[in-house]
């Protein structure tokens, strides 16, 4: 009962269906079961139907997968997280894999909407129901891959209007499955087998990462030639049938840093190339970034230590949201917080471990002496240069996602430094 689940529960609920969400973490589960949603980040429309499902009875959470015995259908979405050599990691979702088989009714219907590798449902989920359940797949258990199609503060939106792919392990896994997703969607369901879904969704992140890799790398040129990369990007963007993606300080999030990997693993006999390689130049630009501030602080005279402090403005990874996985902003952190000062401040993260937040946009100026935006807020793109001047005790400004105007800043005396800008 997360990004995913909770969505995606309501929805059910709201179109008539009782519905049990199960979580592992007491907490949350007392959160949904007084209609409060549990977590932070402006997310449109849920919070209230969210509070109107539970109220109206039709949905409920619990820790207990005992739940499931009723269950005529039941939706899987847990992440699949990845380790250090960049492989999938199982346990969570194979252990509730698990836990659902072995309280699984016959006819019921299992779908999974996790991302993850190909050939996961057909080597690893539908084994692990079978064994567990002792039911056969396809006679008297059913299985379908339907991976989410979500974005933090889209939820909803994406979730009821986006098309979707749903893999089937046979034709009546694939028709109940549809049965159940049509009532809630506005967008097609396109339908497949389940593997080719598991590499549809991969593939699809992995692509748009690479698009991102190349913007970065334009990016990098045109800091070295003195250039404006959005400029750059706007013309490129006015021949028919380009499509040029915004260089930035980094890719995080739940989707973007790990899918890619997950579709190479699966891929892994081919011995994909590119797909490693705009990881690597994504996973560096938070790297950069760092080298811009201590390029800056070195030219404004300041020393390395803990008397220079570094503000970092913006915690999650996606405006406007709290959602801090996978964040950039950590890279930075971790880099920086052994030789300077660090706080930090956003408006939706209230605690991001090993640095101070503040709750104030002008108590943080004023404690900065170089101030590093990392996330294109919307409280940060109202902010003034003219104050942001005033109020830092040195005047240094990274900026890490086109907030502000290179020129005006530099105009105001303020060294400024912007990731894609030279």
């Amino acid at each position: 009962m997360g990004y995913v689940g909770i969505p995606l529960a309501c929805l059910l609920a709201e179109a008539g269906h009782e519905v049990v969400g199960v979580d592992i973490i007491p907490e949350r589960v007392k959160l949904l079961n007084q209609g409060k949603y549990p977590i932070k980040g402006e997310e449109p429309d849920l919070p209230d139907l969210l509070d109107e499902q539970v109220k109206a009875g039709r949905l409920k959470a619990s820790t207990r997968f005992s739940e499931c015995k009723d269950a005529q259908a039941i939706f899987v979405c847990i992440d699949t997280p990845i380790n250090a050599k960049k492989e999938p990691q199982y346990d969570h979702i194979m252990t509730a894999i698990e836990r659902i088989g072995e309280n699984v009714s016959s006819g019921a219907l299992v779908v999974i909407e996790s991302t993850i590798a190909p050939g996961t449902m057909r080597d690893k989920i539908l084994p692990a129901l079978e064994r567990k359940s002792g039911l056969k797949g396809g006679k008297s258990i059913f299985l379908a891959h339907c991976p989410e199609r979500v974005m933090s503060g889209k939820l909803l939106r994406n979730l009821t209007t986006l098309d979707r792919i749903l893999g089937g392990l046979d034709k009546k896994s694939t028709e109940m499955a549809v049965k159940w997703y049509e009532p809630i969607m506005e967008g097609r369901i396109h339908t497949t087998d389940m593997t080719s879904a598991e590499v549809v969704k991969t593939a699809e992140n992995a692509y748009r990462d690479v698009q991102i890799a190349f913007a970065n790398e334009v990016g990098l040129i045109c800091e070295t030639l003195g250039l404006d990369a959005f400029e750059i990007r706007r013309l490129v963007n006015s021949c028919p049938g380009r499509d040029m993606h915004i260089p930035g300080a980094g890719v995080g999030g739940h989707c973007l840093p790990k899918d890619p990997w997950l579709l190479a693993y699966g891929g892994r006999k081919a011995k994909p190339r590119l797909i490693p390689i705009a990881r690597q130049v994504n996973d560096s630009m938070p790297v950069h970034v760092v080298e811009l501030a201590e390029r800056a602080i070195a030219e404004a005279g300041l020393k390395r230590g803990k008397g220079t402090c570094i503000a970092l403005f913006g915690l999650a990874f996606l405006e406007n949201s709290g959602d801090t996985r996978n964040s950039p902003s950590r890279v930075v952190l971790d880099r920086l917080k052994e030789k300077y000062t660090l706080i930090g401040h956003d408006p939706y993260v209230k605690d991001f471990g090993g640095v101070k937040v503040l709750s104030s946009i002008e108590a943080t100026l004023k404690l900065a002496d170089c101030a590093v935006f990392m996330t294109r807020h919307g409280a940060y793109m109202e902010m003034s240069l003219e104050d942001i001047a005033r109020l830092m005790k040195h005047r240094i400004i990274i900026d890490g996602r086109n907030i502000f105007d290179g020129k005006k800043a530099k105009n105001l005396g303020i060294i400024y430094k912007g990731v894609a800008k030279g």
